[in-house]
């Protein structure tokens, strides 16, 4: 189970759209990898395309590095881009969590209701609580 420090990190990694985009790219060709692109993306390839300037982009890598959500390796001049799996997988932990509960929670109101059902329409009154004003 993640810390709290190391939630808020992947949060904010994703709560810009450009980073958003980002991560969505780096998934997207990870689960479909082009020929010859196993080590990940150029910065150019994850980055192509945002209409923002280049020490933008850098402060965005910035980011999504520390959060650990990408690792760089440089060769050379080149720098490419992974996709790190741990800080998304501690977030989908804490929202399958979250989901949990909730549904619990719906799972006791769904059954109140339906025996609130039962009750009025053992009661003969209409279900709904369709009474007179």
């Amino acid at each position: 189970m993640a810390n709290q420090a190391t939630l808020d990190r992947a949060f904010a990694a994703c709560a810009h759209p450009i980073r958003r985009g980002i991560v969505e790219r780096l998934a997207a060709r990870e689960q479909a990898p082009a020929e010859g692109t196993a080590g990940g993306m150029t910065v150019g390839e994850a980055t192509r395309d945002f209409a923002v300037s280049k020490p933008a982009i850098s402060r965005h890598l910035r980011v999504l590095e520390q959060a650990g959500a990408i690792v760089r390796v440089v060769d050379g001049r080149t720098h490419r881009l992974r996709l790190a799996e741990q800080p998304f997988d501690d977030a989908a932990d804490w929202i399958g969590r979250l989901r949990e509960m909730w549904e619990r929670k719906f799972d006791v109101v769904e059954q109140f209701i339906a025996e609130s059902r039962d009750d009025a329409d053992a009661d003969g009154a209409p279900a709904g609580g369709g009474g007179s004003r």
